[in-house]
């Protein structure tokens, strides 16, 4: 099949865990995210979790207010994430799993076990023009529970294949691959839009990016620390060089295993 283009969302979540290290208003997660954008960002990504440990409720009103690209909103399928995406109506939302103990987002939405809960959420957003996303692990029965519960588009997991790939693990770093191989496919045959995201670096990205189903990238903690040595702007150019490399492809497999 012939590639779509790819859109890069940066998510600046970890600027905010920056400035709430120390407290005040610096670094500005506003001024990271026009920067990514002047730097080639197709979209703004911020999670706004229930315990406010990084983005704050003021954060993403600023971003609505003054961003002209998308705004991506990551959040729990909760009634007050709810309540807030359909005042601030972000261009998109994410559904993602929540967990106050975890350090990150850690693995992929249960769909197919919260049918009830996600699917209520998933019509409201919707209905409202909001366009929803759910974050899954790159398993059928997880593509199959996004039609089920109406949703248009599916973010892949690709944080268990990232982390075999750093350790050296080639075994588990390959049939991690072809899973999410697979699942693109199959999302995309079953009419879903495809996207993928966690712990991607421009080796990871590229891989990804050569996959033709696949047609954003959400990419956050790379490149804020990576802008720590060379600043944002050139970290998310050579991240948006690594994506077109691997879109230029062929679909190069080596990073696999």
């Amino acid at each position: 099949m012939t590639a779509p283009p790819i859109r890069l969302g940066v998510n600046i979540d970890h600027v905010a865990t920056v400035r709430n290290a120390r407290g005040g208003r610096h670094p500005d997660p506003l001024r990271a995210a026009e920067i990514a954008v002047a730097a080639g960002a197709d979209g703004i990504t911020a999670h706004l979790r229930e315990d406010r440990r990084h983005i704050r409720d003021d954060d993403m009103a600023r971003l609505k207010s003054h961003l002209a690209v998308p705004l991506n909103m990551e959040m729990a399928a909760t009634p007050e994430m709810v309540e807030i995406a359909l005042r601030l109506m972000p261009h998109a939302v994410c559904l993602v799993p929540e967990r106050r103990e975890e350090r990150t987002t850690e693995g992929g939405l249960d769909a197919a076990g919260q049918h009830e809960a996600l699917a209520p959420a998933v019509r409201a957003l919707g209905a409202a023009g909001i366009r929803v996303s759910l974050f899954v692990a790159p398993e059928t029965r997880q593509l199959d529970a996004a039609v089920a519960v109406g949703a248009p588009v599916v973010e892949l997991h690709t944080g268990t294949w990232c982390d075999a790939v750093t350790v050296g693990h080639s075994v588990a770093a390959k049939a991690e691959f072809d899973r999410i191989v697979m699942a693109a496919r199959e999302a995309h045959a079953r009419g879903l839009e495809v996207h993928a995201g966690h712990g991607l670096d421009p080796l990871t990205a590229e891989a990804i990016a050569a996959l033709p189903e696949v047609v954003e990238l959400n990419i956050g903690h790379w490149l804020i620390a990576e802008a720590v040595f060379i600043g944002l702007g050139p970290a998310i150019e050579r991240m948006r060089a690594a994506m077109r490399r691997g879109r230029a492809a062929a679909g190069p497999r080596a990073v696999a295993s």
